[in-house]
């Protein structure tokens, strides 16, 4: 029967998977794609939705796994027991900051509708075999090593087993009961384990059968095929016999074959008595390919007729997609500016199609072709120049991923047993040595060309959109050139000889990818602007050449016009404003009614023969290309920018994206490598549904590890940056410039100091000055390299990756937040060992230059670096940073306490009223530090920039918790002399029995030394306090004033709760307060619940009491003097005035007590004891008596409660007049 009468009647058996080679007839559905008569006459198929799966042929996919391959089919001769669906581990990607989740779950495909229920098939077992030859399992799409059946491991069943491989096909069941006898109670196991193993084999022996019918078929239908006229047609038929042939060799490869499929039928037999009814054909299709070309070349003679004429037309095609680089850069391919003039006119081409196909799937079918019908060789001399081209353009094909085959040796191989093709040997062995020698250099000058070519391709477009309308062709023709390039390189990277590894080494890939990610962004962010052009072409041009070609026609035949008519009327009836109104377009029908009217008008009977109309192919040719530039935008994408195929090179990719981060020229194009992470998904199919996880993660997790590396160095090079920058600054410092000031006056008083011909130390600001633009410094080299990875990191907001967003600038930010912290604390130079730490002027002056450089990424990307300052210094603030390590305030707060303050308790350190400082005292073991650096006004004034209020509070609370623990030993002695005191506090005006109780009384020193600590303490927090202020003051002085005058204008009748919280809102801004909050909150949780309100109130009491008795005994020691160039005394009893105020007014305020009835009873106490000390004529005791007075002056001076007019009463001011007379004589004389 004739092909002409396929349109009334039922197609032939097979006739299906010629057209299910080919994406246009994925459309049709679960209807054969030639289906009969009543669809030409009236029915149009541009209406019929697209089916949930494609259902018409028993082959799909041939799916690889890690360690084995998965034929599908849907020839299932077995039910599922049940359906095979394996929980998945997904990773919580979630947790990032730079990922989040979709709406859609990972179970939801790109290629699912979510308005349409979509029935879960029964899925293929996965083979747990692997081909010969294959790569290493790390490098495959998804593995699973449970899969493999035990029982080809098992080592009882190991001898079986082999026996089986070593009989097969012919296994004699009966004979061998010894080497089977182990089989026997596992016949009912193996039987339903490999069952679908099995099937999937027959699966390949029916595909195999309609296969070869089908091409029976069309040679006795005389076919006519041409790339050039009916493109579809040949297209298809090729990519059917690639398909069949791939499928053959894969076959071949799996090694366990023999070995399921004869365990299976024995197992069958045992059970049944009889073979599988398909196992004689199966075993003999197994043994007749263990060699699968050379069957197929045997099977293929009556079949090279059609398949050579179809391989010949590819004599146009071919070699003008195979020239150099040089002939591309001379014909000025690609170039949109060549020709100015000609810019706005569309890109035309009589081989639409064929001007973007694939150059791999080219040479594919011509190697595989002639190797089939290798007599053509021979006798036509167009075939052997084609064959000669392909075999020197490569050395290896791919067959399915990352599976590859080795055309020299295999055909060498197949043409060596032949006679008479010695010559066809020796071309191949040439052609080899051509490709070794010359393919890797072309292919390199190659990716050169095009790396410019589509740099400048997408910098016209981003400027001038519109032009993708009529240079849209140019567009795809540059992705599919590229993508056929880089497939070239990944494909040869690991099967080419070391030799020439360098030709396979290309270190400015990613500029490629990049430009082909940019020129692929161009076409989907400006679809609606070629839709709105091509929408037009259709209506206004091509519906009128078609209508003028169909009304030429000499012979038209009814169904052939009425489909014909049809196009003209669908191109007729499109508008733009369809576009504006965001109308979905879909072609689908026509380009499937063009792709039967192909076959239809190619088969040799035909009315209307397309052989004899070329123009009309041609055109429709064109139409098609245009009808997907309006609906199939997407689909275009993927058909000449896919590069999914990554995903199974995965340590050839990492290497590429490192050896982009590594050459700074390149980083700016790294961006490129987690934009091809999008693509892995397009290599996934719905009839094999448990790849998606496996590939989904591949997807992700090459996504994030890309962008991590991405902002890692970038921190890495603003690190590098930030350390420049503080070398800098540090050299502004005050102490940097003695050596210059030194320099200055020797020179100026004509000195000559130092060494002759010492270098002159060169000033800050040197480096800025530039002599020569051709000199470059680190710092400049530095900042290329960020600004250019830094536009890379900034080149997207976001990517979807499995339905996850993945945001760049997220991970950048997140890596500065975490150095950033890390960086301000290893800044402070803290050394616990030694106890050394940077001065706080000097690290705000190192974090300031930190920050300077960070603010300036914002010039790079757009990022929000106040954020990270944000984070990070506020964390700064705290005990613990997010991640439970110290922080500045806590390694500052340790110094300050444990080294600085411990110092001072210890005498070696002596606060200066004066000075405002604490400055080190001469003593026998120098400090290793000065104190003076890290204490004066500036210094806490810098501490409290870095700290700010949060930091300085938690200071202040460390400082109260040592105050309170020194209170706590205080009221301990107040306990032991409790009954002294009491005494002594009602007889201050009996001189002798005072002086006799005093001597009863233990511990004085320790009150008088724990109360000076008390003191140094609210000292240091004093000068804290004040800087903190001052600092508050200058960044929010209005805020500042407003606290301040609510703090002056409390009513003194104002509850002390009320005036607590007012005190503590005042502290926190480092204001003063006549009540400390912090140290009345450290005292309060000092309250034992073993003792009444009343003893904690009288042990306040007789505290005050045993200070004030006390201080007479000051006089004594040597360290007493008063200085008066430091406004104190250099063992810092001068404190105590600070001390016995703030204690005085936070226990009180605790007790409810009369803080100023008390100071007046401390006051009359200690007056008592003070003039008691002028009576004594013991010089020793009596040595420092002046200095000692003045201690009650300063007392009244600290305090807000008393008064002068107060002290008078108690103790004469003439006393204190001549006290500070006898120190300041003193001070004079020592001096003299």
């Amino acid at each position: 029967m004739g092909w002409g009468g396929w349109q009334r009647r039922s197609p032939p058996r097979g006739a299906h998977l010629l057209c299910s080679a080919g994406s246009a007839c994925q459309a049709v559905g679960g209807k054969s794609a030639w289906s009969p008569g009543p669809l030409l006459s009236a029915t149009r198929l541009e209406n019929i939705p697209p089916p949930s799966r494609v259902s018409a042929g028993f082959f799909r996919r041939v799916v690889r796994k890690s360690n084995f391959w998965e034929l599908e089919g849907e020839g299932w001769r077995a039910k599922w027991k049940e359906h095979r669906t394996r929980p998945h581990s997904v990773p919580n990607w979630d947790s990032h900051p730079g990922i989040r989740r979709s709406g859609r779950g990972p179970g939801q495909g790109q290629g699912q509708s979510s308005g349409r229920e979509v029935r879960p098939r029964a899925r293929r077992p996965q083979f747990p075999f692997r081909p010969r030859g294959g790569a290493g399992a790390a490098d495959q799409a998804c593995g699973d090593p449970k899969a493999k059946p035990s029982y080809l491991i098992d080592k009882n069943l190991e001898s079986a087993v082999k026996f089986i491989v070593r009989k097969f096909p012919a296994v004699e069941t009966r004979n061998n009961n010894q080497q089977l006898a182990q089989l026997q109670k596992e016949k009912s196991e193996i039987l339903k384990n490999l069952a679908l193993y099995y099937f999937t084999f027959v699966d390949v022996m029916e595909f195999k059968d309609h296969v070869c019918e089908l091409l029976n078929t069309i040679d006795v239908c005389q076919v006519f095929f041409d790339i050039t006229v009916n493109f579809d047609l040949t297209k298809n038929y090729l990519d059917l016999i690639i398909t069949y042939t791939t499928l053959m060799i894969l076959l071949s490869r799996i090694e366990e074959r023999k070995a399921i499929i004869g365990l299976y039928n024995y197992a069958h037999e045992m059970t049944h008595g009889a073979s599988d009814r398909e196992y004689p054909r199966l075993g003999q299709m197994i043994v007749d390919y263990e060699n699968p070309l050379k069957k197929m070349m045997e099977e293929f003679v009556p079949h090279s007729k059609s398949l050579s004429d179809a391989l010949i037309s590819l004599q146009m095609v071919y070699p003008r997609r195979n020239l150099s680089a040089d002939q591309w850069r001379n014909a000025q391919l690609l170039s949109l500016i060549s020709a100015p003039s000609t810019m706005l006119n569309p890109a035309q081409s009589d081989t639409m199609p064929c001007e973007y196909l694939s150059l791999d799937a080219m040479e594919k079918w011509i190697i595989f072709g002639f190797i089939l019908c290798h007599g053509i060789l021979n006798t036509d001399a167009t075939a052997l120049n084609l064959w000669k081209l392909a075999l020197q353009s490569s050395s290896c094909l791919s067959l399915f991923r990352d599976e590859v085959f080795h055309i020299h040796k295999a055909a060498e191989d197949l043409f060596v047993n032949i006679r008479g093709y010695n010559k066809r040997i020796n071309d191949i062995r040439e052609c080899k040595e051509a490709a070794v020698s010359h393919a890797g250099s072309m292919h390199r000058e190659r990716r050169k060309f095009l790396r410019s070519a589509l740099k400048e391709l997408a910098t016209v477009l981003s400027d001038q959109p519109g032009l993708l309308g009529p240079k849209a062709l140019f567009v795809f023709m540059a992705l599919s050139f590229a993508r056929d390039e880089i497939i070239w390189l990944l494909r040869h990277a690991d099967n080419m000889p070391k030799k020439s590894a360098d030709d396979f080494i290309d270190k400015h890939i990613a500029e490629l990818i990049f430009y082909m990610e940019e020129l692929r962004a161009h076409v989907r962010k400006y679809g609606p602007v070629m839709q709105r052009y091509y929408v037009q072409y259709l209506s206004g041009f091509d519906a009128v050449v078609l209508n003028e070609l169909v009304q030429n026609l000499s012979v038209c035949p009814e169904d052939e016009s009425i489909i014909m008519s049809s196009f003209v009327n669908t191109m007729t009836s499109l508008s733009v404003k369809q576009v504006e109104d965001g109308e979905v377009f879909d072609f689908r029908g026509m380009r499937l009614d063009w792709f039967r009217l192909q076959a239809y008008t190619s088969v040799s009977k035909a009315s209307l023969g397309l052989a004899d109309h070329r123009e009309l192919g041609k055109m429709m040719n064109t139409i098609i290309f245009h009808t997907k530039m309006v609906d199939s935008l997407v689909e275009m994408l993927v058909e000449t920018s896919d590069l999914s195929i990554f995903c199974f090179y995965s340590r050839a990719f990492e290497k590429m994206f490192q050896q982009c981060l590594e050459l700074p020229s390149q980083s700016r194009y790294s961006i490129a490598f987690p934009l091809l992470c999008t693509h892995f998904m397009s290599c996934t199919h719905e009839l094999c549904p448990e790849e998606r996880h496996h590939i989904g993660d591949r997807s992700l997790s090459l996504c994030n590890m890309f962008l991590d590396e991405m902002a890692k160095q970038a921190r890495n090079l603003i690190t590098d940056i930030c350390t420049e920058q503080c070398t800098l600054s540090d050299q502004l410092l005050p102490k940097h410039c003695a050596k210059t000031i030194s320099q200055a006056v020797n020179k100026k008083s004509k000195k000559q100091t130092g060494k002759k011909g010492e270098p002159e130390r060169e000033k800050p600001g040197v480096e800025s000055m530039r002599k020569n633009r051709l000199v470059v410094t680190n710092l400049d080299k530095l900042h290329t390299a960020l600004s250019e990875l830094c536009f890379s990191i900034n080149y997207v907001p976001n990517m979807v990756v499995w339905e996850h967003t993945f945001t760049p600038r997220e991970y950048l930010t997140s890596h500065l937040e975490i150095r950033f912290t890390k960086s301000i604390v290893g800044m402070t130079m803290y050394n616990q060992a030694t106890q050394e730490i940077a001065k706080p002027s000097e690290l705000l002056t190192s974090v300031r230059a930190y920050m300077t450089v960070l603010q300036s990424i914002e010039n790079y990307v757009q990022i929000d670096i106040t954020r990270v300052f944000n984070n990070v210094l506020l964390q700064q603030t705290q005990h613990l940073d997010s991640h439970g390590e110290p922080t500045i305030t806590s390694l500052y707060t340790n110094w300050y306490l444990e080294t600085l303050l411990r110092q001072v308790s210890n005498g070696h350190i002596a606060y200066f009223p004066a000075m405002k400082a604490f400055v080190n005292l001469p003593t026998e073991n120098e400090l290793t530090f000065n104190a003076e650096e890290y204490s004066d006004i500036s210094e806490m004034r810098s501490l409290s920039e870095l700290l700010g209020p949060y930091g300085m509070k938690f200071l202040s609370e460390s400082l109260m918790w040592h105050i309170s623990s020194q209170v706590a030993e205080l009221k301990k002695l107040v306990v032991e002399n409790v009954d002294v005191l009491t005494q002594m506090r009602t007889s201050f005006d009996k001189p002798d029995q005072m002086a006799a109780l005093f001597k009863r009384l233990s511990s004085v020193d320790s009150v008088l030394k724990r109360m000076t600590i008390i003191g140094v303490i609210l000292s240091f927090r004093s000068l804290a306090q004040e800087a903190l202020r001052d600092v508050l003051s200058y960044h929010i002085p209005f805020l500042v004033s407003s606290i301040e005058d609510f703090k002056d204008h409390i009513p003194r009748e104002t509850d002390m709760k009320v005036a607590m919280n007012v005190y503590e809102l005042s502290s926190a801004a480092g204001l003063p307060c006549e009540i400390d909050p912090a140290l009345v909150v450290a005292l309060s949780s000092q309250k034992s619940e073993n003792i009444s309100p009343e003893e904690e109130y009288k042990i306040a009491c007789l505290l005050m009491v045993f200070v004030a008795v006390s201080l007479p005994t000051l006089a004594s020691n040597v360290m007493s003097q008063y200085s008066p160039a430091i406004e104190g005394h250099c063992n810092n009893i001068h404190c105590l005035a600070k001390a016995i105020n703030q204690i005085a007014a936070a226990l009180f305020t605790i007790h409810k007590g009369s803080i100023e009835d008390r100071l007046k009873e401390f006051l009359a106490l200690a007056s008592s004891s003070l003039l008691k000390i002028g009576q004594e004529t013991d010089k020793t005791t009596t040595r420092n008596r002046e200095s000692v007075y003045l201690l009650l002056d300063m007392i009244v001076q600290e305090s807000p409660f008393l008064t002068m007019d107060l002290l008078e009463s108690c103790f004469p001011y003439v006393l204190l007049r001549n006290a500070y007379h006898a120190v300041y004589k003193q001070s004079v004389t020592s001096s003299a």
